[in-house]
């Protein structure tokens, strides 16, 4: 059954918008358009079908997500490449770091970058202070994760109490290191590669959740404040499209680039503040997300699809 607010939403942007001419889809994942439950991902099959038919019909989708590119080659990245069967382009790291997940000559899944942009030694040095001041102030339960340019090198853990290491692998299992020592360690660590994002985190004994489900803006910490909104922009400047036409989704406050989407989708329970450039659009999961894409989907006659063969 349809929501009769979002359908007229849906409705009034497909005839309104130029969706059908050069529109495209731009989503968040986790909690928008999959979920993950005690490291089981999920992509529903209302959201795969609707984003396979819009893809056939010539509309590009697109991911923007927190994760790191080994994150989502690991978990989903060849379900999500099925989707489009041709280059995935992907914002990921809160807008830091943009490329495409693409098929390699083997077969694998892999990211191919289009931009980045990485912390300066003085943000470097900025973070490090404030983790040695957290530290002389006896908060030494504290991870420090960073995402290293190079998306081979994957996720990073840095913890300065070395009796905590085996927690803290048991516990991120995304990570591909987890290592301990002094702030001076963690600083000649940080300066072998470019860096894309940190985040910090005091460990909580209720706080299971992985870094990437977490969504207080401040503990993520890009150059310059790159975010998902800038991000998408930079994506939509390399591709030439206009984002005034596409359908963006989202379920937390760290999805802004919502803003700059045609019609804005709020995934969930959360209080939105964003808005669509030409309509937003509430649904109560990801179930519903793929309904009101099945319905987008099915405004556009294949005579007038994108890329018409």
């Amino acid at each position: 059954m349809h929501d009769n607010a979002w359908l007229e939403a849906v409705q009034d942007f497909a005839a309104s918008s130029r969706f059908r001419e050069s529109g495209g889809v731009i989503t968040d994942l986790d909690g928008t358009a999959i979920h993950e439950h005690e490291g089981q991902v999920v992509i529903p099959d209302a959201v795969s079908h609707a984003l396979t038919r819009l893809r056939e019909q010539g509309h590009p989708i697109a991911i923007n997500t927190l994760r790191f590119p080994m994150s989502v080659i690991r978990t989903f990245g060849r379900a999500w490449y099925a989707i489009t069967n041709a280059p995935l382009p992907i914002v990921t790291l809160n807008g830091s770091l943009i490329g495409y997940l693409k098929e390699s000559s083997s077969g694998a899944i892999v990211f191919e970058e289009i931009d980045a942009r990485v912390l300066s030694t003085a943000e470097v040095e900025d973070i490090l202070a404030g983790i040695e001041s957290l530290i002389s102030n006896g908060i030494d339960r504290l991870l420090v994760f960073y995402y290293p340019r190079d998306w081979r090198l994957g996720e990073c853990i840095w913890t300065p109490l070395c009796d905590r290491l085996t927690h803290v692998r048991q516990k991120y299992l995304s990570a591909s290191e987890v290592f301990c020592g002094s702030v001076d360690l963690l600083r000649r660590r940080l300066t072998k590669h470019d860096v894309c994002m940190m985040f910090l985190l005091v460990e909580q004994p209720l706080d299971n959740l992985m870094a990437y489900q977490h969504v207080k803006p401040a503990n993520f910490i890009t150059s310059g404040g790159i975010d998902k909104r800038e991000g998408m922009n930079r994506l939509a400047a390399h591709l030439a499209i206009n984002p005034l036409h596409w359908v963006g989704a989202g379920d937390t406050p760290m999805d802004n680039f919502l803003e700059d989407v045609g019609l804005a989708v709020h995934v969930g329970q959360w209080e939105l503040a964003y808005q669509g450039r030409h309509r937003t659009a509430k649904v109560r999961n990801s179930l519903e997300l793929g309904q009101l894409l099945f319905v987008l989907a099915e405004s556009v006659p294949q005579y007038e699809a994108v890329g018409r063969r």
